[in-house]
């Protein structure tokens, strides 16, 4: 019976929760890179520590301690550089602080005009040491990102770099496309909830007890034809009241009857004679 009603109330709530039509559900995941071992990283200049893997065609940045990959227009993230990539919904916050166009100023060792010293970091030592590096902006010190003369953009520039590169990552082909599919499933109709959910009728198992009587009445009363119920402690007439009477015994229980008491003859006792009293002159008491 309870197997019965999980079944049942789990059919209800298939049925009547609506599933959200803003979830996209993403199974795949970008292939592997095969690396010959753990990739060196670079600092990339005027970001909030944004560390890139250069010698890849894919773009895998190194940001707060996780992995961070573009792949067919979504994002995903992992601890680890090379797998357990999970889907990632919105746009990395740093992304936009990344120049779109660091690969070229990577290969000419040129960042805007000025000589690009950059140095490579091992992934270890990256793993070891990013937090400190950000605590005490060590990069930023450090030889201005290891450009020479070179002076940081003033933070209203910054701003406006970030909005003009927000509004050309969102015009590439990929980005487009995954926009578009997830816009469609937004549209998709809605399963509709019911206004008022019809409940279930609860089964309950009913159980057949006998009945006690209060009261005057004392006794359980056993049904008739059926052996006495010995599990039931029967209640007892308490000394003091009276009048009660003893109903027949249930079948199969034996009476116990007192043996009658015998009852002796009674014998008239003989008056007694008082000393005084004379006794009558008959025949065979006359004076001699």
């Amino acid at each position: 019976m309870k197997k019965l009603l999980l079944g049942t109330t789990l059919l209800v709530l298939a049925i009547v929760v609506p599933i959200p039509a803003k979830a996209q559900v993403i199974t795949s995941s970008p292939p592997p890179i095969a690396f010959g071992g753990p990739p060196d990283v670079i600092v990339m200049p005027d970001t909030n520590y944004v560390y890139v893997v250069p010698d890849i065609d894919d773009d895998m940045f190194f940001w707060d301690g996780s992995w961070w990959r573009l792949w067919n227009g979504r994002w995903y993230r992992s601890y680890s550089y090379d797998g357990n990539w999970a889907y990632y919904e919105n746009v990395p916050v740093f992304y936009y602080d990344v120049d779109p166009g660091w690969r070229g100023y990577y290969r000419d060792h040129n960042w805007y005009g000025h000589q690009w010293n950059y140095q490579r970091i091992p992934q270890q030592q990256l793993q070891k040491n990013w937090r400190t590096w950000n605590r005490n902006q060590y990069w930023e010190k450090h030889g201005t990102w290891n450009v020479q003369n070179y002076q940081p953009r003033p933070q209203q520039q910054r701003q406006e770099l970030r909005r003009q590169r927000q509004e050309q990552y969102l015009q590439r082909p990929e980005v487009r496309r995954h926009q578009q599919r997830g816009q469609l499933q937004q549209t998709q109709p809605r399963v509709q909830q019911p206004a008022q959910q019809q409940r279930q009728p609860r089964v309950q198992q009913l159980q057949q007890r006998p009945r006690v009587q209060t009261g005057a009445q004392k006794r359980t009363i056993t049904p008739q034809g059926g052996p006495p119920d010995r599990g039931k402690r029967r209640q007892v007439q308490p000394a003091g009241r009276r009048g009660f009477q003893r109903g027949p015994a249930p079948a199969g229980e034996k009476k116990h009857v007192k043996p009658a008491k015998k009852v002796r003859p009674v014998v008239p006792k003989k008056a007694p004679v008082a000393k005084d009293e004379k006794k009558p002159v008959g025949p065979g008491n006359a004076p001699r």
